[in-house]
This record gives structure tokens, C-alpha cells and sequence, in this order.
């Protein structure tokens, strides 16, 4: 088991303030559930999360996103990091500031060079989709840290 996996899978039920993400920090998750290739956070809704009408913001969804597919990549075990090469999100119903919501990551094809990724962002139960996320991601030139 890779180390970041490994970091992960003993996270479960807790924050990580560590992460090398500042931005992963500021969105400030709880790790639900952690496999190869698939995550699951909670984050809660704060004000800087939301636009003038204090709901989630567009940005911020697109974001948390992008950082999951990110993670979930990184538990694959790459020699190399990956960085998104498109983002394509489809916004579905609201999120207010103090709502749980709940990131659900998983890759869906891992090629040599490209990788495909999901995310999916539901309300506490699971009950509403708040949005879905699909990106690709490429292999740079940076080995992974």
C-alpha cells in the first residue's frame, strides 16, 4: 500500500490538516472512506464558500472537485504527479452555509499518461446531488511527492 493511501485509510473519521494542498486545507475535509482510486470527504459549508446569495458557489464547487479527483489520484501510487488537463461540472441543486456535504471521488480510467476522474457532491444523506464533476488529468514531468 502506497503511503499517501495508507495516510488516507488511517484518516478515516478525522480531518487532514497536513495536507500539501493549501487549498485541500482551507476546504478543510473529514475523511469518510478511502480506496485505490476512490474517496469520500464531508466538508462543511462555510461563508467563504459562497457566493452573494450564501449559497455553495459555482468556484468553490468546481474546486473541491478538482482537489478530490487530485486526491484520488494520488492514492493510485504514480511515479509521477497529474494535473488537470479539462474540468467539465454540471451544477444541480444548492448548498447553505452550515450544510454538510459530501464528496464522492473515483477514477474511471487510468491510462500511461492520462487519467479519467469523477466526483460527485451530495447533500449529508445522500439524498440530493448537488453536483458531478468529470476531468482528465495528464502525467507531468514532476515525480510525485
Amino acid at each position: 500500500m502506497n503511503k499517501i493511501l495508507a495516510y488516507l485509510k488511517a484518516s478515516v473519521g478525522k480531518e487532514v490538516p497536513d495536507s500539501p494542498s493549501p487549498l485541500m486545507r482551507m476546504l478543510n475535509p473529514k475523511v469518510l472512506k478511502v480506496e485505490e482510486g476512490y474517496l469520500e470527504f464531508s466538508y462543511v459549508v462555510s461563508e467563504e464558500m459562497t457566493n452573494p446569495l450564501k449559497i455553495l458557489h459555482g468556484g468553490a464547487t468546481a474546486a473541491l472537485i478538482d482537489e478530490m479527483v487530485g486526491a484520488a489520484v494520488f492514492t493510485l501510487d504514480k511515479s509521477h504527479v497529474y494535473t488537470t488537463v479539462n474540468l467539465a461540472v454540471d451544477y444541480f441543486s444548492p448548498a447553505k452555509i452550515g450544510e454538510t456535504i459530501i464528496g464522492i471521488s473515483s477514477i474511471i480510467k487510468k491510462g500511461k499518461k492520462i487519467i479519467h476522474a469523477q466526483c460527485e457532491v451530495w447533500n449529508e444523506d445522500k439524498t440530493r446531488m448537488i453536483a458531478r464533476g468529470n476531468s482528465n488529468l495528464i502525467k507531468t514531468e514532476y515525480e510525485n511527492i
